[in-house]
């Protein structure tokens, strides 16, 4: 399998994204704040035999364009361009954090484009604040004066994002951003994760800090259709854990 880099344009923006190709059913990969579509390739190369996996690098983040505003409708219209694009009918939607509610409200938006949602690890209402990620902005004079203003919870995360350029390092995303974009995802979306009935897996980090075992329950309880598995690790489960992380995927698609 070759995991192929490839463009759109949206308006006034370039998106990339990476396409494992093949003639297997779609799966959309999105992924979280600050991260993007190159965190999936290991999900796309174990889901290679009967997946094609699309990771979109999300406005702002990756090889895609800056933008001027990161709304809720602004990432559910890239969605739309995406498929549009590739000319997909449908497509399983997977998607972390950022990445899954864009997934449950494009599909409460587009239900007929969806049939299957993965959501890992973030609930119905989203109230974090990121803005400690601003002293990242501006560019280092070394990789590990980056590292080391990141921190060391959460540089791993983040390695994708590097960027080395002429003047030294520094992030592929911009902080304050992702701070605006960050702001406008945080708020009550119960009724777009009700809006559907597709089949939906939650797949919540035990030691998460961004979700409650009591909050995805609910959700899972309250949807018609959907099931809950619970990981050892945090927030980003498909990097702490992956095989477990994509065990659980595969059996939920199987079964599709």
């Amino acid at each position: 399998m070759t995991i192929e880099r490839q463009k759109l344009q949206h308006g006034s923006l370039t998106f990339s994204y990476l396409n494992s190709g093949g003639n297997g059913d779609v799966l959309v990969a999105l992924h979280a704040h600050l991260m993007e579509g190159a965190t999936f390739v290991p999900l796309a190369t174990a889901l290679a035999s009967g997946w094609r996996v699309i990771a979109l690098d999300q406005r702002g983040h990756g090889f895609s364009s800056h933008a001027p505003t990161y709304t809720r409708a602004d990432y559910l219209g890239d969605l739309a361009a995406l498929f549009a694009h590739l000319g997909f009918e449908r497509a399983v939607l997977l998607g972390n954090s950022l990445g899954g509610v864009n997934a449950y409200q494009f599909a409460a938006l587009y239900p007929e484009r969806v049939s299957a949602l993965i959501i890992e690890d973030v609930g119905a209402v989203v109230s974090d604040d990121i803005s400690f990620i601003l002293p990242w902005e501006g560019t280092f004079a070394t990789r590990e004066d980056l590292v080391n203003q990141i921190g060391a919870r959460f540089a791993p995360y983040l390695e994708d994002s590097f960027r080395q350029t002429e003047s030294g390092w520094k992030l592929a995303f911009e902080p304050r951003e992702m701070v605006a974009s960050q702001r406008l995802l945080c708020g009550d979306h119960w009724q777009d994760w009700l809006a559907t009935d597709c089949p939906a897996l939650l797949i919540r980090g035990q030691e998460s800090r961004v979700t409650t075992a009591e909050q995805v329950e609910q959700m899972a309880q309250r949807r018609p259709n959907t099931s809950l598995v619970s990981l050892n690790g945090g927030h980003v489960l498909h990097m702490e854990t992956p095989t477990e992380f994509t065990g659980a995927v595969r059996a939920f698609l199987q079964n599709l």
